[in-house]
């Protein structure tokens, strides 16, 4: 029997602008800048993820890889012995070879292609893929707002493993949105339907679409703000994440914020603005502090989207029992599974998954599944 045929690219520079707080990196401007802050590579060690995932599930496939950087390199060094297609053309990774691996991939007759990266990745392979062949995303950008990936790397692979073993529930077109990173970093949102990819679909192993949010829960913010606010101690620091219902928070302490950005705050005044991993790990260092987050409609995700400045060393320097999650009853109900958590530390997700209380107003919780 012949194994599974299986293409792997990967965008190698994907989600570095992540945790230095830059929220994206399509532009060769916007990646230097990253860089000069310190930012490093995640996409090969979540790919890696995904693949040690895959190994462990005990399928074998017939592994197909982007040169070098581009899928080789992570492959070879998971224990894989991946054929290589095509060849790089430059010494730094672009959009357009995304767009020629993933051609090449597809015409060598992988019956499954995979890639690691964000939006922006996610349109180049939808330029270069189609509908040909079905499609997994391997979740390493900054952007994540498409329904093509996986909630973590390691559930990938488990949809990896899933498909190889004819165990998907049906192969679906899922959206690929991606939104404008010059009005992002200026706190607009502005998201755009690029088309669609075929996509296997199991549950929980394929996350939902970004669902936008509406004027209808405002009262229900202002409740949950309300809240918030009453309990805030004297002294303590609060990391207020990015979203409108955190923004409400805010709003109600009188203060300026960052509504896709994570501002800090004590004693009822702004002490960061927009900051990123560093800035947190030197502010909160042997402090008392609470992070305050919300949940991204449709998708559940309260770490790893969007707000990766709350990384897993955040996480863990406040504590995760000092994490106060923020969501509408409304948008909790039409949830389409449990809330997820990916700080990009297994160690830390764990901690944070199981059943959560999730502030829904003045004196009301919800008791939620957190998946990790």
């Amino acid at each position: 029997m012949s194994e599974t045929r299986i293409g792997l690219v990967v965008n190698p520079i994907a989600g570095m602008g992540g945790r230095v707080g830059l929220k994206g990196t399509d532009s060769r401007s916007v990646l230097e800048r990253a860089r000069e802050l310190g930012a490093e590579p995640v996409s090969p060690d979540r790919t890696g993820e995904a693949l040690d995932e895959l190994a462990a599930q005990g399928v074998g496939v017939d592994l197909l890889v982007g040169p070098g950087p581009m899928g080789e390199t992570v492959a070879t060094s998971r224990g894989f012995e991946p054929t290589v297609v095509t060849s790089l053309e430059g010494d730094e990774t672009t959009a357009a070879d995304t767009r020629r691996v993933a051609d090449a991939l597809v015409d060598a007759d992988v019956e499954l292609l995979v890639f690691a990266g964000g939006d922006g990745t996610a349109r180049d392979v939808a330029d270069a893929v189609d509908q040909r062949v079905p499609v997994v995303g391997i979740p390493t950008g900054v952007k994540i707002y498409s329904g093509v990936f996986a909630p973590t790397p390691r559930a990938a692979g488990r949809l990896l493993a899933a498909f190889v073993r004819d165990e998907v529930t049906s192969v679906d077109l899922r959206e690929v949105m991606d939104i404008d990173e010059s009005a992002f970093r200026e706190d607009r949102l502005s998201a755009t339907l690029y088309g669609y990819l075929r996509v296997p679909r199991q549950r929980r192993l394929v996350q939902s679409p970004k669902s936008g949010g509406g004027t209808s829960d405002d009262a229900a913010k202002a409740a949950i703000a309300a809240a918030v606010v009453e309990r805030m101690e004297p002294d303590r620091y609060y990391v207020v994440g990015p979203g409108t219902t955190t923004s409400a928070v805010m709003d109600r302490l009188d203060l300026p914020h960052s509504l896709l950005g994570v501002d800090v705050v004590r004693d009822g005044k702004l002490v960061g603005r927009d900051v990123n991993e560093a800035d947190l790990l030197e502010l909160l260092d042997g402090v008392d502090a609470e992070i305050v987050v919300g949940v991204i409609g449709g998708q559940g995700f309260v770490f790893g989207r969007g707000n990766q400045q709350l990384s897993g060393r955040v996480v863990e320097r406040v504590g995760v029992e000092n994490v106060t999650i923020l969501a509408t009853q409304e948008k909790l109900l039409s949830l389409d599974g449990p809330l997820y958590a990916d700080t990009g530390d297994d160690d830390v997700d764990a901690e944070l998954t199981g059943y959560v209380r999730v502030v829904t107003g003045r004196g009301r919780t919800m008791v939620v599944e957190m998946a990790g």
